[in-house]
């Protein structure tokens, strides 16, 4: 994982929802910012998460420098340069169309545009885009060491690649800009009957979308017309980086089935576009100790047959009968969990890395020092695959009911 977290890196966190996205995306920060790099932390998440997951009071759309005075406070060094931003959506938009727009007057009719107003709002990846063309930005201006990227909670992760080929389909469409520019048409005859054609296809048209909802689609293309080569050239450039070496995306899940069916798919969907994932995070994965022991004793996980033992000596409902069967719940859990993320690893494509982080409980979203522990699981390098082999292997002897339940 260290060799992702380079100067002039890139790292996209991805993963769906709920998987715990922002506590890695921030872990990840702390450990760029720990290998003496400065560290960017950006986010499009409305919820505020990643400014509860550092401690922060506010998080606005300019980078914010962690105080030396809140590092210490948590254990780590002062001296860490670590940063975070929550993107100014309709801001970075406005942005975009001001540098593009060859006027002040041009500018206007963009900005207060309903079509443009829709388009930044509502639009599918509107905030995925937003959020890639300031990443963009901040690294072709250089201003920082690292950059990490926690990405849209969507149902489907992978719209937030796909969104700057999406705009660009919409705004570099032939039809559009046909029917909403004539005027690039040649010839005055041609311009005027296309402009005919075009109102009588928007007015048409505007008979089932109701209002003037074509009009102002009109309108914005014909005061854009100037600027969309150089967005649409701004989004070919950004969708490029997007597929340099310089970006290393990194999955997020958890051990649950579901989830783990989900990054399958994703990983399916990544290959099929040429996307190289980098790295998965199994977050969430058993606890601290159990993972700090297994690093250290290949007997760390003992523990697990003296309960069987205890299980199968305790019986009836009395106090401690019922303190065991919880302990023997939580026995299967966890070697159901640990076969599940075995198979998991062993169908991995080749040059992706696996790591884990441990179930640490509510306060690891809002506590700084818990980060920290946090992304020293994620970054110790160890086998995590070797391990998983070794702990799945002590449970062969388990009845055929029980694997065939882990297998599922």
């Amino acid at each position: 994982m260290k060799d992702l977290l380079t100067k002039g890196s890139i790292v996209i966190v991805l993963g769906t929802g709920g998987v715990g996205k922002t506590t890695v995306t921030a872990a990840l920060g702390i450990a760029g910012a720990a290998e003496n790099l400065d560290t960017a932390l950006i986010t499009v998440d409305p919820a505020r998460r990643l400014r509860d997951a550092l401690g922060l009071k506010r998080l606005g759309g300019r980078p914010t420098r962690l105080s030396r005075a809140h590092l210490a406070s948590a254990g780590l060094a002062p001296s860490l340069r670590l940063s975070a931003m929550m993107l100014d959506v309709k801001g970075a938009w406005d942005m975009m169309a001001e540098r593009f727009a060859p006027d002040a007057a041009t500018r206007k009719r963009i900005l207060e545009n309903p079509f443009y107003e829709r388009l930044t709002a509502e639009f599918a990846g509107a905030e995925a885009f937003a959020a890639l063309q300031q990443l963009y930005d901040l690294h072709e201006t250089g201003g920082f060491d690292l950059k990490i990227v926690d990405t849209p909670p969507a149902a489907h992760a992978f719209e937030f690649l796909e969104a700057p080929a999406r705009f660009t389909r919409l705004l570099d469409s032939r039809a559009a800009r046909w029917i909403f520019t004539p005027s690039l048409s040649a010839g005055r005859i041609a311009v005027r009957l296309a402009s005919q054609a075009a109102r009588f296809v928007v007015h048409e048209l505007e008979r089932f979308a109701g209002g003037r909802v074509l009009t102002s689609v009109s309108d914005f293309f014909a005061a854009a017309a100037e600027s969309v080569d150089a967005v649409v050239d701004q989004l070919r450039k950004t969708e490029a980086l997007m597929r340099s070496d310089a970006v290393r995306f990194v999955m997020v899940t958890t051990p649950d089935a579901d989830r783990l069916a989900q990054a399958r798919e994703l990983i399916r969907e990544m290959k099929a576009d040429g996307l190289a994932l980098s790295a998965i995070v199994i977050n969430r994965f058993l606890t601290e100790r159990s993972l700090r022991d297994a690093t250290r004793d290949s007997a760390a996980f003992e523990y697990l047959d003296d309960i069987e033992a205890l299980e199968r000596e305790m019986t009836g409902d009395t106090g401690p009968a019922r303190v065991v069967k919880s302990l023997a719940r939580h026995r299967t859990a966890t070697l159901d969990a640990i076969a599940r993320v075995a198979e998991f690893a062993r169908d991995l494509p080749p040059g992706v890395e696996l790591a884990v982080a441990p179930e640490l409980g509510v306060e690891g979203m809002h506590d700084l020092a818990a980060l920290k522990r946090i992304a020293e699981f994620i970054m110790n390098g160890i086998d995590v695959a070797s391990i998983l082999e070794m702990v799945n292997s002590r449970t062969a002897h388990r009845p055929r009911a029980r694997r065939a339940a882990a297998q599922r």
